[in-house]
């Protein structure tokens, strides 16, 4: 990775654990400036001291990022600190139950399109005013494989992870003459401590489940944070709206 990174200004969220840790710590160990938003308190806090021994430099924010009062934090707090938003990485997220569509509670549907789409919605917009002052700036969303089929998830996760991807291609078009740049990653399956809780002998589940004998290699939460990086970086400055599949070749089958 080359050096153009050192310095920014980068919010990471989800960043207590799995990809959102991995990424947090590869833009610390490039000398970026990160701030650690996170639901879990002692997780948040786990990482920023994991960056400072590491002789970086991080601020941990918590709270549920689906509040707008919690995401005006989130920026200020990093306008302040580190002198305004160079890097946005919407990594949050939550899965659902499996649940096929006729079994999807309203609560369900609800928390996991607040999660997973309104939140990076409301992230965007509340940052876009910097990087607009600044002239340049990147946003990195974490959208998933469930993005680019109907068999990867249930009902409310699919529909949410593709409203990122549609998200994602809007504010490359919108902004793009603005020296703004917005990609997104689509994990296969990965590591990491999200929880799936699923009944197994539930219609969803059971009309899911044959089509997880092409998910592949399960990746480490660094191959996804990589990926992250990359589409952070100067060595990607012409890339804009791409949806990057990292599933080791599960969208390829």
């Amino acid at each position: 990775m080359t050096e153009d990174l050192r310095g920014r200004s980068v919010i990471v969220t989800g960043a207590g654990s799995g990809i959102g840790r991995a990424a947090a710590l590869a833009f610390a160990a490039q000398g970026d400036r990160v701030l650690v938003a996170d639901l879990d308190v002692a997780g948040a806090g786990t990482v920023v001291q994991e960056i400072e021994r590491a002789g970086g430099t991080a601020v941990a924010v918590t709270g549920d990022l689906g509040e707008q009062s919690v995401v005006d934090l989130v920026t200020a707090t990093a306008a302040e600190r580190f002198g305004g938003v160079d890097v946005l990485v919407n990594n949050a997220g939550i899965m659902d139950s499996m649940s096929a569509l006729a079994d999807v509670s309203d609560a369900e549907w609800e928390r996991v399109l607040r999660v997973n789409l309104t939140a990076p919605f409301l992230l965007a917009r509340a940052v876009l005013p910097h990087m607009l002052t600044a002239g340049r700036g990147v946003i990195v969303n974490t959208a998933s494989e469930a993005a680019l089929r109907g068999s990867a998830a249930g009902a409310a996760y699919t529909a949410s992870k593709h409203g990122v991807v549609g998200l994602t291609k809007s504010l490359a078009v919108m902004y793009r003459k603005n020296g703004i740049r917005s990609n997104a990653v689509c994990p296969g399956g990965t590591a990491t401590a999200i929880v799936v809780d699923a009944d197994r002998t539930a219609h969803g589940p059971a009309a899911l489940g044959p089509h997880f004998a092409n998910l592949g290699r399960v990746s480490r939460p660094e191959e996804q944070a990589a990926a992250i990086l990359f589409l952070a970086s100067d060595a990607a400055s012409n890339i804009n709206g791409a949806i990057l599949p990292v599933d080791d070749g599960w969208s390829a089958v």
